[in-house]
């Protein structure tokens, strides 16, 4: 039987080894300086960015929104970034309307055109991130779209797709996602405040 230590060590050196596969695809990092780019453009036009995703996806779109509207490594000024992640909104809008549409109706709702929706999606799949991205294109929004495994049915809608290598797993593709999201705020303070 395997201990412990033997499990974890394993399992950092499957993490160490998924981010040395993405970060030897060199397309990846051109990805993530386009993708803050237009994140940076639409907030010095006065847009903003919203973000989604399910389970950890959440946690991560949450994460993206406070290191611009809070802080990330240097004081400087907020930016504007929301993540869908009132409950008490969600469970109305599934409630009323189905829980694939928890998503677009706050797009439909907040959505301008000049925003940028960052769809968070491990398999690319998700119903309700799907549905969202359809609503942002229809407000003329940029789409930034965080993947994994296949890039599923959003590698097709979005305008750039970040995919983290296949793994069986999430937790891997996460992993990538947070070390992505880092990446879009240091490109977007650097394209704004220098």
């Amino acid at each position: 039987m395997k201990t412990l230590q033997t499990i974890v060590n394993n399992y950092l050196q499957e993490s160490q080894d998924i981010i040395q596969k993405f970060v030897s695809v060199h397309s990846n990092a051109e990805l993530i300086g386009k993708a803050g780019e237009i994140m940076a453009e639409a907030i010095q036009k006065g847009g903003k960015v919203i973000s989604c995703g399910n389970g950890g996806s959440m946690s991560d779109a949450m994460h993206f929104a406070e290191e611009l509207s809070g802080r990330f490594r240097h004081n400087r000024k907020a930016l504007p970034a929301i993540a869908i992640s009132d409950p008490a909104f969600i469970s109305c809008a599934a409630n009323d309307f189905g829980y694939d549409f928890v998503f677009s109706r706050y797009i439909e709702a907040m959505g301008k055109p000049g925003d940028v929706l960052l769809a968070i999606s491990t398999s690319g799949n998700s119903p309700n991130i799907t549905e969202a991205v359809k609503a942002a294109k229809t407000r003329q929004m940029k789409v930034i779209a965080l993947t994994g495994k296949t890039g599923g049915i959003l590698s097709g809608l979005c305008d750039i797709e970040i995919r983290a290598p296949k793994t069986e797993f999430s937790d891997h593709a996460q992993e990538i996602h947070i070390m992505v999201i880092h990446s879009l705020v240091l490109c977007i303070e650097k394209k704004l405040i220098g």
